[in-house]
């Protein structure tokens, strides 16, 4: 399966310049609302050391890139258009974005931190943004909550035929993709009563909040931090309590486009995600002096944070894992790493061998840890970077 981020921010925020920057599809940018109108998908990519180079191979992808040494493994980028205030109850282009935003495993909220555009993304000065990662929170909350009070009033009309209430639920707020099991837990970790008509509003909306943040959990891209106003309220909403349950990354779209815009040009050498970076060319002195005002960035925060921003989502949120279908003989029939796949933190021998084809799942023997040489039975758990080969009876 090909994993989908979600970017989603009010207008302005500089969100499809970010999009363009990580996908260099050429979406329309703007300082105005609404520039963004239907849900754009490009591919993206996210890092990972490439396993190649510890058996003395050079790897052929078949999709994605190596440079370096780093392979970049796709992933779906969906610019999702929309958000506004009262999103939830179908303002602007709210009922579209709930459905695009549904379609997605994990968000990255574009935020301006330089608090230079309001609430309606409208031009302003010392804005807190703060408002924005409340706002979007909220929004989701109530959707949720909606959807919430739906499976309790259908319930509420059943119990006396004694369904499970977490069963009811689960098929209400099954498009999130949340089971009774988990529902079950939510319920129970937060100390709530397992009959659901005896909830107040609040344990309610506590529960429905908790339901979004299992299911859409997110990262807050802190945008605009070359700017001396983003760093100031870097500096005060990281360190606020409130904010504990999500994680920031400091970017510059502004400074990844640019990059990425030169080195097509010929006039850096550049890998997306470094910290540094090289002219090449001669330039004007008005360029040479823009690069490196980003080099400057670049020395200071690691780097865009473009790439950061989209691995936090995949690698910290998602908990994924890349895995490289290996050979332990060192016989290649393809072509050696051509591929690498990206699996949930859980996922085994056996489902890797299901996420290859159903058929090679279906004659699963055994697996080869290609760095070990040894064998590994279908429920081990494999670790992120493993190189395995698959021995199936449909190969």
């Amino acid at each position: 399966m090909s994993y989908r981020i979600g970017l989603v921010g009010k207008p302005s925020v500089g969100k499809s310049t970010l999009f363009n920057a990580a996908t260099m599809n050429d979406v329309p940018e703007g300082a105005y609302p609404f520039t963004t109108i239907d849900p754009s998908i490009g591919e993206a990519y996210v890092r990972t050391p490439c396993a190649a180079p510890e058996f003395d191979e050079t790897c052929q992808p078949s999709v994605g890139v190596c440079e370096c040494g780093t392979r970049f493994i796709p992933v779906k980028l969906v610019d999702v258009a929309g958000l506004v205030p009262g999103a939830h109850e179908g303002r602007g282009l709210g009922n579209q974005f709930l459905t695009d935003l549904n379609e997605t495993d994990v968000l990255v909220h574009v935020v301006d931190f330089s608090g230079t555009t309001d609430m309606e993304g409208e031009q302003t000065e010392n804005h807190d943004p703060r408002e924005d990662i409340d706002f979007l929170e909220d929004e989701l909350d109530a959707w949720y909550l909606d959807i919430l009070e739906k499976g309790v009033r259908r319930y509420e009309s059943l119990h006396m035929a004694e369904p499970d209430p977490e069963e009811v639920l689960a098929e209400q707020l099954s498009a999130f993709g949340i089971g009774a099991a988990e529902i079950k837990q939510v319920v129970l970790a937060l100390g709530l009563d397992v009959a659901p008509l005896s909830w107040t509003a609040g344990e309610k909306e506590s529960l429905a909040r908790e339901i979004r943040k299992r299911t859409k959990p997110m990262v807050i891209a802190a945008n605009k931090m070359d700017t001396p106003a983003a760093q100031k309220n870097w500096n005060a909403i990281t360190n606020d309590p409130d904010y504990d349950h999500l994680e920031f990354v400091p970017v510059s779209a502004h400074a990844e486009k640019a990059l990425k815009n030169a080195r097509e040009q010929g006039a850096v050498e550049y890998v997306p995600g470094d910290d540094e970076f090289e002219i090449t060319a001669d330039l004007p002195p008005e360029q040479v002096e823009g690069l490196e005002q980003i080099r400057s960035f670049l020395e200071e925060f690691g780097g865009t944070g473009v790439q950061r921003a989209l691995e936090a989502a995949v690698f910290d949120v998602l908990g994924l894992k890349a895995v490289f279908p290996g050979s332990a003989s060192g016989t290649w029939s393809k072509g050696p790493f051509r591929d690498c796949f990206l699996l949930p933190a859980d996922a085994t021998a056996e489902d890797f061998a299901y996420h290859l084809h159903s058929d090679i799942g279906d004659g699963f023997l055994h697996g080869i840890d290609c760095r070990e040489n040894r064998q590994v039975g279908a429920q081990t758990v494999l670790d992120h970077r493993a190189v395995l080969e698959v021995v199936s009876t449909n190969q």
